[in-house]
């Protein structure tokens, strides 16, 4: 069975999610789409060689058309999620799904009320980076995590409506909402603590670097930190456990797992040193042979457009949605909670 799409918002994600799915889902087909400027609507009749809508009423009263992918600006998801929905449409939404949590427990309402698929294009959890994270705790190469920290940090300026906060600009609700739902992906236990500092570093009036702080009600501490003023990079991963620390270097995922060479070991014996700090004994290297190094393990056979091949198998009745609007929610709290912390200065402690 196939499945027919129409995409509103035809700017560079809507490219993106075309030619993604045109050469890896052949289940579904993008056969038209909208946009309000007239020049993106006659660049995807040309280019693509589909129907352009004149508005999106016309989308939602095609009785063809069975998905509508929202990737517009921020601050117009929600009524066109509502929309699309209340047209017995499914819908997959770009993040963030929508400016706060009060807007998306009205989309929830009425995904409720309808019954049909809804999504959010969390695609980063199919990044390798990630999923390599996900493998070394789960496959218990290191055990008992206690702090993650996740970063991506560049020194390139931010560009377009994402420049401007009534459109829900701010690297927050671009960037920093898929580390954090990769980081509530990876630690399922409720969070109960957040704090987060923004920083307006450039001439603009939205967030352009910041560092969130996430304490799990397990314990774990999740820190995810984003910049684009940084021009000498920290690792993308770097994972501290009882037995030892993994660090990923970058996308390429240069990296290593160190640990504990005798998980029994508690202490041995090693004089006082002196260091250009002074004199220490706890913070020397540990001896060589008191750890073992090992790389990173290897993730293979997946593809950022899995996402979708879970939408159709989610379709056939073959599967459970991955990215649902519930977990997608938990995050849109977490969003509004470290608003509020740089707002009060202070940690918001709650049950997320």
């Amino acid at each position: 069975m196939s499945y027919n799409m129409a995409i509103i918002g035809m700017g560079g994600m809507a490219d993106w999610h075309y030619n993604n799915i045109k050469e890896y889902i052949p289940e579904i087909k993008v056969t038209g789409g909208y946009d309000i400027r007239d020049e993106a609507n006659a660049k995807a009749a040309k280019d693509w060689g589909i129907k352009v809508y004149s508005n999106p009423e016309e989308i939602y009263t095609d009785k063809d058309i069975d998905i509508v992918l929202i990737a517009t600006p921020n601050d117009v998801h929600k009524d066109y999620i509502i929309k699309s929905l209340e047209s017995d449409k499914h819908v997959i939404c770009e993040k963030p799904v929508t400016m706060d949590a009060a807007e998306l427990n009205q989309v929830m309402v009425v995904v409720k009320k309808t019954g049909k698929l809804f999504s959010v294009h969390h695609n980063r959890r199919w990044d390798k980076d990630y999923l390599t994270v996900r493998k070394i705790l789960a496959e218990g190469l290191l055990t008992k995590p206690h702090n993650i920290e996740s970063r991506v940090q560049g020194s390139r300026p931010l560009y377009g409506w994402r420049c401007h906060k009534v459109n829900g600009g701010g690297l927050l609700l671009d960037w920093g909402i898929h580390l954090i739902d990769q980081m509530m992906d990876l630690i399922p236990e409720k969070v109960v603590s957040v704090q987060g500092h923004l920083h307006y570093v450039g001439e603009y009036e939205i967030d352009d670097a910041f560092t969130v702080l996430l304490r799990f009600e397990n314990g774990v501490s999740g820190m995810v930190s984003i910049s684009t003023k940084c021009y000498i990079p920290l690792p993308r991963w770097h994972v501290s456990c009882e037995d030892g620390t993994a660090v990923i270097e970058d996308w390429e995922l240069k990296g290593k797992i160190v640990k504990q060479a005798d998980p029994n070991e508690k202490d041995w014996t090693e004089t006082l040193a002196y260091t250009a700090a002074g004199p220490t004994r706890i913070m020397l290297p540990r001896p060589k042979e008191t750890t073992i190094e090992t790389p990173l393990p290897e993730i293979t056979g997946t593809h950022w457009t899995d996402y979708y091949k879970n939408i159709v198998e989610v379709l056939q009745g073959k599967a459970e949605l991955r990215v649902t609007g519930e977990q997608c929610l938990r995050v849109m709290k977490v969003i509004d909670a470290v608003f509020e912390s740089d707002k009060t200065g202070a940690a918001i402690t709650t049950v997320i």
